[in-house]
């Protein structure tokens, strides 16, 4: 075996030649410092349609990226064919750092965590009064993981015509969430998608609801000029047909915010959620966690919060409502 010293000359040094003639491999990766910043308005089977200035372009994932996941919301950097020609295809090559990701698992013994969104800060958790009935669990599980994800939580009703929303409202009076009431006939005059709109305003929103709700009608009032599919509810099982099957950026009229439709979800695991976080969404008591034993639950014995609210500093019913939502883990939904 032939070896060489410390400072072999070039031409003495073998070079092994690279037969599939490509360029060798190397672990320094492109800065891509040219890259233009994209919106990730959807995803389709590893096709991204991304905003790009004020054009729409199709990407795929750099292979750089490995296995790290591109969602609806992601900021994106962006090289390729920019154009947004018919055919053309981009590359996405660096994800920015998020603000917000929204998760959720299967169910709650499931470890693998779904990413719904992210970069968004307000959830718009909608739910029908009636046909399909509401389903408060579900709507406490979407709370839990908007502020676990620290998501300003937006309530919006849905079939008011159908029947009256004052029961479901009183039961989350005291969690302050901010609601809003719509019927289909409100929504066909345009007066209830104004309403809705104004709470939506300069905001990134993402819409979740099981199937059924009116959950894309109500999009569909909201961004006019985009019309998406709708379904019906199922007269004997009272669910209601997927009729969303990926979810989709749309930008308000004026561009005044965004909306995120999302797929209608039969089931919202929490098994992500740290229960820790969830305290941080009760002002009030988080103050009073201070004399809790270690890991405390807020819902044991010798939970400080008990002592806290005896001595006048927060309403009772505001610790009835955190150790409801913190027990959503340990309920099914449609218990």
């Amino acid at each position: 075996m032939r070896r060489y010293g410390k400072n072999p000359d070039e031409d003495d040094v073998r070079v092994r030649p690279n037969r599939k003639g490509n360029r060798p491999r190397t672990n320094i990766r492109p800065k891509h410092e040219d890259a233009a910043e994209g919106f990730v308005l959807t995803v389709d089977r590893g096709r991204l349609t991304c905003l790009v200035e004020d054009r729409t372009v199709i990407a795929m994932k750099a292979r750089e990226l490995g296995r790290k996941g591109v969602v609806v919301g992601d900021r994106v950097a962006v090289v390729g064919d920019l154009s947004g020609a018919k055919d053309t295809l981009a590359r996405i090559v660096r994800v920015e750092e998020r603000s917000s990701v929204l998760r959720r698992t299967a169910d709650d013994d499931d470890p693998f965590e779904r990413v719904v969104v992210a970069n968004a800060d307000q959830l718009a958790i909608v739910t029908a009064l009636a046909d399909p009935e509401p389903r408060p669990r579900l709507i406490d599980r979407c709370l839990v993981a908007a502020y676990d994800a620290g998501l300003e939580p937006l309530l919006v009703l849905t079939k008011s015509d159908l029947a009256s929303a004052d029961k479901l409202l009183e039961s989350y009076g005291t969690l302050g969430v901010p609601y809003v009431v719509t019927s289909r006939e409100e929504l066909a005059s345009g007066g209830a998608a104004e309403q809705v709109r104004e709470r939506l305003r300069d905001r990134v929103t993402a819409f979740v609801g099981h199937s059924g709700v009116g959950k894309t009608t109500l999009v569909n009032a909201l961004v006019p000029d985009r019309q998406r599919a709708t379904g019906h509810v199922n007269a004997v099982t009272g669910r209601g047909r997927h009729t969303t099957t990926s979810a989709l950026a749309l930008p308000l009229p004026g561009g005044s915010g965004w909306v995120i439709d999302t797929p209608g979800v039969r089931s919202f695991g929490l098994h992500h959620v740290d229960p820790a976080r969830v305290i941080h969404a009760f002002p009030d008591l988080e103050p009073g966690t201070e004399g809790c034993p270690r890991a405390c639950s807020h819902d044991e014995q010798d939970c400080a919060l008990d002592q806290w609210v005896a001595d006048g500093h927060a309403e009772p019913q505001r610790l009835y409502s955190l150790r409801r939502l913190l027990a959503t883990r340990e309920r099914r939904e449609g218990d």
